[in-house]
């Protein structure tokens, strides 16, 4: 590869449908910003498979490069926070939605949007962690501010098979807590239980409602990452003043319940963003996984990938196809 280009996974749209194809691109072509960085790992996550796949009208601008993490080198900077050889990591802010992201060997993004690389981490292991794993750790860490201990009792995670799910269970179990996992995918189970889960149930058990505003009392805490009808059923069964992190939608956007868990159990709903989540947060965040997740267990939940390989993971991951990480070696 030339030093004056780059490799990228480019999308056009063309007649309301989204293709992809690999190419290569000057410097030139890269967003403004003052941080450039070779980009040596990115990942697949859920919200990567809707842009690929052109679902959710999230891309407005073509051609685009998408991939919503990565990690790499900075190259060049004039931010002062940086210089030519940190070791970067970013997730959130857009990228790669309304600017382009980390499928590529090179991106230009603003300087504070970055993050350090925690030195226990490799560039390879923050990817398998990416805004999946930084997702499931504010869940953590939001259960935790609103008092949701190991004593109090067990604890769920929803869609457990997935990104989200997979690294909540590791790092929860990780804390000392007694981890439920939720899943409709049999062949998960012990893939879970390695990860530290003490219960496996079936999905189908959530996403039934029970007609009841309130169940028997069961979750000191939850991680939900399905939404809906799974999230309405998680709430009636949510022990008093316990708490629910929700952090995504895969069963859909709706939630139907009544307000009785709140009123009469003083039930939490705590909402998880980490998009937008500020500079300091992110940090500690960080801090916390280099901390608090067992890596000998994140290296079980990686899926090797290449940037051709993306399409076809798109799909995928958005029939829940796709078990646990998937890191991209972008040849950067």
């Amino acid at each position: 590869m030339a030093a004056d280009t780059f490799s990228a996974l480019v999308l056009e749209e063309a007649d309301g449908k989204v293709k992809s194809s690999l190419e290569e691109l000057p410097l030139t072509a890269l967003p403004a910003g003052d941080v450039t960085v070779r980009v040596t790992h990115s990942t697949l996550n859920y919200k990567d498979g809707m842009i690929l796949s052109g679902v959710g009208r999230l891309v407005r601008k073509y051609p685009h490069v998408p991939g919503i993490d990565f990690a790499g080198v900075v190259e060049e900077s004039r931010h002062g926070d940086w210089k030519p050889g940190d070791a970067v990591v970013l997730t959130g802010w857009r990228v790669g939605e309304v600017q382009w992201g980390g499928y590529a060997t090179r991106a230009r993004v603003k300087g504070e949007w970055l993050v350090p690389l925690p030195k226990a981490l490799t560039a390879r292991q923050a990817m398998a962690v990416g805004t999946a794993g930084f997702t499931a750790m504010l869940a953590v860490m939001a259960l935790e501010a609103h008092g949701v201990q190991p004593a109090q009792g067990d604890v769920l995670v929803t869609g457990a098979g997935g990104g989200v799910g997979s690294v909540a269970t590791a790092i929860l179990a990780k804390l000392g807590f007694n981890v439920a996992c939720s899943t409709g995918r049999a062949e998960t189970h012990d893939y879970l239980r390695g990860l530290g889960a003490r219960e496996v149930i079936d999905r189908a058990t959530l996403a039934t409602p029970s007609g009841k505003p309130l169940d028997s009392e069961r979750w000191a805490g939850a991680v939900d990452s399905v939404g809906g009808t799974t999230l309405a059923t998680v709430l009636s069964q949510t022990k008093y003043r316990g708490s629910v992190a929700a952090c995504g939608l895969a069963g859909g956007p709706k939630l139907e319940t009544t307000v009785i868990p709140f009123l009469l159990r003083g039930v939490n709903l705590l909402g998880i963003d980490s998009v937008m989540c500020p500079v300091p947060q992110r940090r500690e965040a960080w801090n916390r996984i280099a901390r608090d997740l067992p890596l000998d267990k994140l290296d079980r939940m990686v899926q090797p990938a290449r940037l051709a390989d993306l399409p076809r993971l798109a799909g995928e991951i958005l029939k829940g196809q796709v078990r646990g990480r998937v890191v991209v070696e972008t040849g950067g």
